[in-house]
Order: structure tokens, then C-alpha cells, then sequence
């Protein structure tokens, strides 16, 4: 088939889609640098998964010659138990990315259709949007976070989904449980909202969410949760979704039914059985995190406050060159230009020693300079 005829049968819309920048792979850049390098590029768990679940995926080795169950029966019913929840209220997904797609693709329908969510919010909402073809509506944000009046004040009789993210990435920004009721109590109860809340398990805010509440109350909410972060399994892809029985059975037809993998199944069970591996993930977050923010304060360097596993760092420089001049020192961060901050890198809270080697690197980046003396030959 000719290059031709390939454009001529694709959808007009997909033209305008700048596909999702992947982080740069630490293995390239070890093998560009010649040496060691440290990855705080994409809010991974720096302690990794849980010993029971490197033991449970060790285990399930001698059966993956197998077709798993595709209904994910055993992980859905612990889930269910974990959040008194019914077991039809919960659906898998290959992380919650596959969540965010697959909502689109049930509920959206093309130009006619259209679907909310905030400027500076994951990329992965407007991809999900713009490959249906739906009209893409994006409200400005209030003070880095989403501004939930603003949204609700966008939607028209064309609105079908919202996608909400809390706490948002790349900000950390989060709103509380009280907005979000003033939120649902401002918008048609038609309106399906997503509610992405991939860094639950780090914020340690009393305020911060009833979203499950808000599940069992029937809410025409899908709350999305993920093995990446805390449970550290971002490598297996493995997310989960909640909501109504209706909701959750309208997502479970357009499913692909093997769309979370054997392998990643066995290991969030052993995941959810270890509570003592979250609590050291999170308490070392914390940790580290006041670290974090202590040392680039005493360097003057302006941050967003963070509830998740992240900081946003502004450098007042152009973010494209110091990503690349962090890379010469073997640091990966990432560069939020595509987000609106051109000036800033969003930057993964590790284990301290990376936190220390991340700090002096940035504090070289930063550093003038020396000016070139002129010799007054003209050339």
C-alpha cells in the first residue's frame, strides 16, 4: 500500500495528535554516558516492588505458557474486599493509562462529543480525547491546580466526560474532598467524571478524598488507582478502576479481555499483602521530600509544593537545555515544556543518595558560566 493511500483513509483528526513523549530509557543514556546514571524522570517508586511480589512473580514464572483469567477474578474480589466494594464495581486495566483510553472509547463518539480537562494535566486525558475525534476542552488552572469552578462552568449539552487528576502530575497540586462535593453537586449528574488518583497512597492530608465514598453512593464517578507508583510495579502495567455496576459493565464490553497480564495480576495480590513495604515506601517519600524541599530553598530555587512523589522545579531557565545538561551529569529528569512551564523539570523524589547527587548536579547546571575572554584578533 502506498504512503498515499495511507493518509487518504485516515481519520482527519489524527493529524493534530503530537503523540506522548516517553522518558528518555536510563540504559541509553548510561551507554551514551559510559557510566551510571540515576532515573527521576517518571515517578517511580525508587525502593521498588514489594519482596512478596518479586517472590510471587518468581513464582508464576512456570506458568506463563498459560492464557490468564481475563476476568482478573482473584485481584478484582481482593480489591473489592480492600475498599467494601462489590467485585462489579472494580475493572483492570494495563495501568491506569489503559483505564483513561478505554473510558473514551465507550463514551465518545467523535466531533460531536466533547470532553474536559485542565491545562497542565497529564497528557495522557487529551490524547485519549483527541484519538476519538471528540472535542477537546481544556480550562486554564487556578494557582497550578485544577480549577474545578471553571470546569464546571465549561460544561455544555456536548459534554460527556471530565478527567480530573488528584494530585495532579506535573504540578502535585490537589483539592480536597469538600471541592469535589461542591464540584458533583455543580455539574449534570450525566457527566461522567474521571477521577485520577494514580499518587493516592503518598498524601497524608486529612482532606484530601472521599472518592470511594462518593463510589458507593452511586456517583457517575470512575476512580482510577495504580500499581506504578507506590507499589512500585510500573514495569508490569497494572491499574484498576471504580465505579457503579452500570458504568463498570459499559467499560466491561469495549475491555480487551486479556488486558491485564497474568504475571502483573499475581504480583498486585502480593502487592496488597504487603502493607509494611507501602508505609516504607511512603514514610521514605516523606522524608525525603522535606529534604528535598529544605535544600532547594536554601539554593533559592522556587518549587511547586508537592502532595505526591514529585516536585515541580522551576529554574527560570530554559527547560530543554538544563534537562540536557543534567543528563552530561547522569541525572534524568523530565522537561515540562509540553505542559506549559518552559522553564521548569519535574523531578522524581529517590532514595537520599540520589536526592544528593541530583542536588550537587543541579547546583553545577546552575552555576554562571566563566565569559570568554576576547583576545581583540579579528578573524
Amino acid at each position: 500500500m502506498s504512503r498515499s493511500s495511507i493518509y487518504d483513509i485516515l481519520p482527519p483528526w489524527s493529524s493534530r495528535i503530537r503523540p506522548y513523549p516517553p522518558g528518555k530509557p536510563i540504559e541509553e543514556v548510561e551507554r551514551e554516558l559510559g557510566r551510571s546514571a540515576i532515573k527521576l524522570a517518571s515517578n517511580e517508586n525508587p525502593l521498588g516492588p514489594s519482596p512478596k511480589a518479586r517472590e510471587a512473580i518468581q513464582h508464576y514464572l512456570n506458568h506463563i505458557h498459560f492464557y490468564l483469567d481475563g476476568s482478573g477474578y482473584y485481584l478484582r474480589n481482593e480489591l473489592s474486599e480492600l475498599h467494601d466494594l462489590l467485585p462489579n464495581q472494580i475493572i483492570l486495566g494495563a495501568g491506569s493509562t489503559d483505564l483513561i483510553e478505554l473510558v473514551a472509547k465507550t463514551f465518545l463518539a467523535g466531533s460531536a462529543d466533547e470532553a474536559i480537562t485542565s491545562e497542565s494535566a497529564f497528557y495522557m486525558y487529551r490524547l485519549a480525547i483527541e484519538d476519538m475525534g471528540a472535542g477537546l476542552v481544556q480550562t486554564p488552572m487556578r494557582d497550578l491546580t485544577f480549577d474545578l469552578a471553571a470546569i464546571a462552568q465549561a460544561v455544555t449539552a456536548c459534554a460527556k466526560v471530565i478527567y480530573l487528576a488528584n494530585p495532579n502530575n506535573p504540578t502535585g497540586t490537589m483539592f480536597t474532598a469538600d471541592d469535589l462535593d461542591r464540584f458533583f453537586a455543580a455539574i449534570p449528574s450525566r457527566v461522567l467524571v474521571v477521577l485520577d488518583e494514580a499518587y493516592f497512597e503518598y498524601v497524608r492530608r486529612a482532606d484530601y478524598s472521599r472518592s470511594v465514598d462518593l463510589v458507593r453512593a452511586g456517583k457517575n464517578l470512575l476512580v482510577l488507582r495504580t500499581f506504578s507508583k507506590v507499589y512500585g510495579l510500573a514495569g508490569i502495567r497494572l491499574g484498576y478502576g471504580m465505579g457503579n455496576p452500570e458504568l463498570v459493565e459499559c467499560l466491561q464490553r469495549i475491555r480487551s479481555p486479556f488486558n491485564a497480564s497474568s504475571v502483573a495480576q499475581v504480583a498486585g495480590i502480593a502487592a496488597l499483602g504487603d502493607a509494611e513495604h507501602v508505609a516504607k515506601s511512603v514514610e521514605s517519600n516523606s522524608r525525603e521530600m522535606k529534604f528535598l524541599t529544605g535544600e532547594l530553598t536554601l539554593m533559592g530555587i522556587h518549587y511547586t509544593p508537592s502532595a505526591g512523589n514529585f516536585l515541580l522545579i522551576d529554574t527560570s531557565r530554559d527547560c530543554e537545555e538544563d534537562f540536557i545538561r543534567l543528563l552530561h551529569e547522569g541525572i534524568i529528569v523530565r522537561p515540562m515544556k509540553l505542559y506549559g512551564f518552559p522553564t521548569s523539570l519535574r523531578v522524581t523524589v529517590g532514595r537520599h543518595e540520589e536526592n544528593e547527587q541530583f542536588l550537587e548536579a543541579l547546583e553545577r547546571v546552575l552555576a554562571p558560566q566563566p565569559k570568554v575572554q576576547e583576545t581583540g584578533v579579528r578573524r
